[in-house]
């Protein structure tokens, strides 16, 4: 019998996660009273039955049953593991956990979607703290394997182990993060670099476009398959890291950047950038843009997964687990005369 995993929040991001516990042959159910999202996350799991199947070398596992529950306390019954991805509201998101575990069957994960709140801020005022924790995804979740998993220092250790288990039979890298802090890892470099963007906008040194050529022709494709400190360790040649910091370091105290100022956020600045995205990006819908997303992802994954490197690497263990699992279910099966 499958496993039911229950998704609270019905957005781009609950979507995401529901289309990878379904396709990876959980049963889920989703809770959002927004009426729309039955057709939001349909949407989200119609790219998904697009896009993961192309990722994978042997046959996908049979889907779970995906159901809308009416009430939260429906959609958590019975759970082994349930994700929440309310907004980014601290309030909402302890009344939630409050009626999830009202609910719930004791000592079931709850992870939870936030990119910005520690552990410790969404433990508040729990029954039972130890269960909850950080797993913050990146989007599109079906397609990315990155979840990062942040812990307290009142977590159940068991429980992180069991869910971080379960995060990796659905195809996902959950990386734990060692000490809780603000927006965790990834978050951190995304809002430092989004604060540069801003600036390059607004004192019109660069358009929203001209900032993402930059990017995706150049340091980008670098960092998606050695990510920041292994492509700088290969910049400092045969002398490795060691040089590359001798060489480099003192740019630090140069006037570059402006990651502790930040531009004034008023109407003009949105103004400003919204209008640059449109004349980038206007002509295509944002389901257009996600279908060219996820195409351009499987090229990328499929060339790292060829090679058994980075995020390829997590596509080829995922395979094999299931692979592994595949098989020990065929040699058990008796086959009558």
């Amino acid at each position: 019998m499958a496993r039911k995993a229950a998704i609270i929040g019905g957005g781009v991001i609950g979507g995401g996660w529901a289309a990878r516990f379904l396709l990876n042959g959980w049963d889920v159910a989703v809770f959002d009273p927004d009426p729309e999202a039955p057709r939001k996350v349909g949407e989200v799991i119609d790219n998904a039955r697009k896009a993961l199947p192309a990722l994978s070398d042997i046959p996908m596992m049979a889907e779970g049953k995906l159901t809308f529950a009416q009430t939260l306390t429906e959609a958590v019954q019975g759970a082994a593991y349930i994700q929440e991805s309310v907004s980014e509201r601290l309030e909402l998101k302890h009344r939630v956990f409050a009626q999830i575990q009202q609910a719930a069957d004791l000592g079931t994960p709850i992870g939870s979607s936030t990119s910005g709140f520690k552990p410790s801020e969404l433990q508040e005022g729990a029954a039972d703290p130890s269960v909850i924790f950080v797993a913050h995804p990146f989007n599109p979740v079906y397609l990315l394997p990155l979840a990062e998993v942040v812990p307290s220092t009142r977590s159940n250790a068991k429980v992180i182990e069991n869910a971080k288990e379960i995060l990796r039979e659905i195809g996902m890298f959950p990386l734990h993060v060692r000490k809780e802090i603000d927006a965790h890892i990834a978050d951190r470099f995304l809002e430092a670099v989004w604060r540069e963007a801003l600036w390059l906008v607004k004192d019109g040194v660069a358009t929203t476009e001209e900032i993402d050529e930059a990017i995706r022709m150049g340091f980008g494709l670098r960092w998606g398959q050695m990510g920041l400190f292994e492509t700088y360790r290969v910049a400092g040649g045969e002398a490795g890291m060691k040089h590359f910091m001798a060489q480099f370091g003192p740019c630090l105290t140069w006037p570059w950047t402006k990651l502790m100022d930040v531009p004034e956020f008023n109407d003009e600045l949105v103004d400003l950038i919204a209008g640059q995205s449109d004349a980038q990006s206007g002509h295509h819908t944002i389901r257009e843009l996600e279908r060219i997303r996820d195409s351009n992802l499987i090229g990328f994954l499929r060339v790292l997964k060829d090679r058994d490197w980075g995020a390829g690497k997590v596509l080829r263990e995922h395979d094999e687990r299931r692979r592994t699992a595949f098989h020990a279910t065929a040699d058990t099966t008796v086959i009558g005369p």
